[in-house]
């Protein structure tokens, strides 16, 4: 009966923290905000990329974390080919 209850606690147990991390990184990507990456495309489907000049003015105003953690984002394998023109674009920028 004890053996039973245990399984039982830590199979909750592990669900919780499984749901737990999920929610920490779940649509906290600031490549999948609208309102930090629409002011960097011309369409609102965030399909067509603005000019290399409108691109360089937008990246500079933002804060230097934003773009630090869009640079960070765009290391990752899976966000770097979801967003790959971005990412192209923010590597050669830099922060």
């Amino acid at each position: 009966m004890n053996i039973k209850k245990l399984s039982v606690g830590a199979i909750a147990l592990s669900m919780i923290t499984g749901a737990a991390l999920a929610g920490t990184t779940t649509g906290t990507s600031a490549l999948d905000d609208p309102a930090k990456m629409s002011p960097f495309f011309t369409d609102a489907g965030m399909k067509t990329m603005k000019s290399d000049t409108e691109i360089k003015t937008t990246w500079m105003a933002m804060k230097k974390e934003d773009r630090a953690e869009m640079v960070k984002e765009c290391g990752d394998a899976a966000m770097s080919k979801a967003h790959g023109d971005f990412c192209k674009t923010t590597k050669q920028l830099g922060e």
